[in-house]
C-alpha cells in the first residue's frame, strides 16, 4: 500500500484567519451533504470530459430549483477553459438550452437564461433542496474554484478539487467517492504539489489546513455568527432573490462577494438588510460630533491610511469595507454614531470613494490616487461601475 505524501505547502490552520482562528466553514453538514448529491449528479452525466463537467456543475447549482438559472459571458470565461463552446456544446447535447450569447465575454452583457429540463421536473428531482442551500452551494463552488492553490490548475484539477473538498473532513484522512471522474483522479497529485491537499494515498486525502473551511463533511451546527443586534427589518428570501435577478451583472457580481465573503462571515439576513434598506439621515448629539473632532486632531495621516486599508482590505476580502470595518480596522476607537461622520469627511475629501450609496464598495479616491493609491485593476484600466437597478 503506498504511503502517504505529505504537501510541502508551508500553512498552518492558524495561519489561515485573523488573530490566529481558523476561517468559518463555508458549509454546513446538510449543505455539504446537497454539495455531494450536485456532483454525483454531474458525475451521473454523459459528458465527455472535465471541461464541460465543469461547467455543468456551476449552470446546474444555478438551475437547482426550477431548472432555469442565469449565466454571464464572464462566469464562462472565469472557468478558463481550453474550449467553451465545445463545452457548451456538449451540455446542449444533453438537451440543456443555452444561448449563443453564453460565448461573449463583454461583462456589461446581461445573463443568459439556461434551461435543464432535469431540474425543472416536479417528481423524481435529481437535487431537491431549499433556496438557502442552493446560494451556499452555489458560493462555495465559486469560492472553491477560485482559491488560490487551485484557481490556476487546468480543470480536470480544480473539478477533482471540488470532490475532494465536498468529501473531506477539517482534520481527517477522507475517502474520494468511486463517481470521481477519471480525469480528475489523474490530476489529484497537482493538489497535492499546489498545498490544496495535505496527504495524498490511493483513494484517501487529507485536505491542507489552509482550504479545511471548504470541506464537506463537517460535524455539528452551523458556525457562521448571528446577527447580535436588533432590528425591524423582514427578510424575505423571495424578495432578496428577486431583487439580485433584477441587479445588474456587475451589481450581482458584489452582492455574492459580500454574501460568499468567508473572512466576514455575515447572515444573508445582514447582507439583504443592507442592500434593500435605505438609511435615513440621523442627527448626531453633540458628543459624537466632539469625539470626532478630537479624533481628527489625532490621525493627521486618516486619509492615506483610510484608502491604503481599502485596497488590503478589497485583496483580502473580494469587496470594500463597510464604515464600521473600515473605522474597526484602523483602530480608531469611533461608536457606531461617529463613523459616519469620519467617513463622511474622508469622502468629501476625496481620500475615499463609494459607489452612490451601494454598500461595501469604499475605495482609494481621487487624493488617494494622486498619490499612488490605487486598486491594482485601477493601475491598468478603471473599475467597472456598479450600479443599482431603478
Amino acid at each position: 500500500m503506498s504511503q502517504p505524501v505529505p504537501s510541502s505547502s508551508k500553512t498552518t490552520a492558524a495561519q489561515a484567519g485573523k488573530g490566529g482562528q481558523p476561517l468559518p466553514y463555508l458549509l454546513t453538514a446538510q449543505q455539504g451533504q446537497a454539495a455531494r448529491e450536485l456532483l454525483r449528479y454531474v458525475a451521473s452525466l454523459p459528458l465527455p470530459g472535465p471541461e464541460p463537467q465543469l461547467l455543468a456543475v456551476v449552470v446546474a447549482i444555478r438551475a437547482a430549483r426550477g431548472g432555469v438559472g442565469n449565466l454571464t459571458g464572464a462566469d464562462l470565461a472565469g472557468l478558463r477553459l481550453r474550449d467553451p463552446r465545445a463545452a457548451v456544446g456538449a451540455l446542449r447535447a444533453l438537451g440543456w438550452q443555452i444561448a449563443d450569447a453564453i460565448c461573449l465575454s463583454d461583462p456589461d452583457a446581461p445573463p443568459v437564461p439556461v434551461t435543464v429540463p432535469d431540474l425543472g421536473r416536479r417528481e423524481g428531482h435529481p437535487l431537491p433542496m431549499g433556496k438557502h442551500p442552493r446560494s451556499r452551494v452555489s458560493g462555495w463552488t465559486t469560492r472553491l474554484l477560485t482559491a488560490k492553490p487551485v484557481r490556476k490548475l487546468p480543470p480536470a484539477a480544480r473539478l477533482a478539487g471540488l470532490f475532494a473538498a465536498a468529501h473531506s473532513t477539517a482534520n481527517l484522512h477522507s475517502q474520494l467517492p468511486r463517481h470521481l471522474p477519471k480525469a480528475c483522479r489523474a490530476a489529484l497529485p497537482g493538489l497535492l504539489d499546489k498545498g490544496f491537499l495535505a496527504e495524498l494515498s490511493g483513494d484517501r486525502c487529507r485536505l491542507d489546513p489552509q482550504v479545511r473551511h471548504l470541506s464537506g463533511r463537517v460535524a455539528g451546527p452551523q458556525t457562521r455568527p448571528r446577527p447580535t443586534r436588533t432590528s425591524t427589518f423582514d427578510f424575505c428570501a423571495d424578495t432578496w432573490a428577486q431583487w439580485k435577478s433584477a441587479a445588474t451583472p456587475a451589481l450581482r457580481r458584489h452582492v455574492e462577494n459580500v454574501e460568499c465573503c468567508i473572512r466576514c462571515a455575515m447572515p444573508v439576513e445582514r447582507v439583504a438588510e443592507a442592500f434593500l434598506v435605505s438609511c435615513r439621515p440621523q442627527p448626531v448629539p453633540m458628543e459624537a460630533e466632539i469625539a470626532h473632532g478630537h479624533w481628527k486632531a489625532a490621525h493627521p495621516e486618516r486619509g492615506r491610511q483610510a484608502a491604503a486599508y481599502t485596497v488590503a482590505f478589497r485583496a483580502e476580502h473580494g469587496h470594500g469595507p463597510s464604515y464600521r470595518q473600515l473605522c474597526k480596522g484602523l483602530g480608531w476607537g469611533l461608536n457606531r454614531q461617529a463613523h459616519g461622520l469620519a467617513v463622511g469627511g474622508l469622502l468629501a475629501d476625496g481620500w475615499l470613494t463609494a459607489t452612490g450609496t451601494v454598500p461595501w464598495t469604499l475605495r482609494p479616491g481621487p487624493a488617494a490616487q494622486a498619490q499612488g493609491i490605487t486598486l491594482p485593476q485601477a493601475r491598468s484600466a478603471p473599475p467597472a461601475a456598479v450600479s443599482i437597478p431603478a
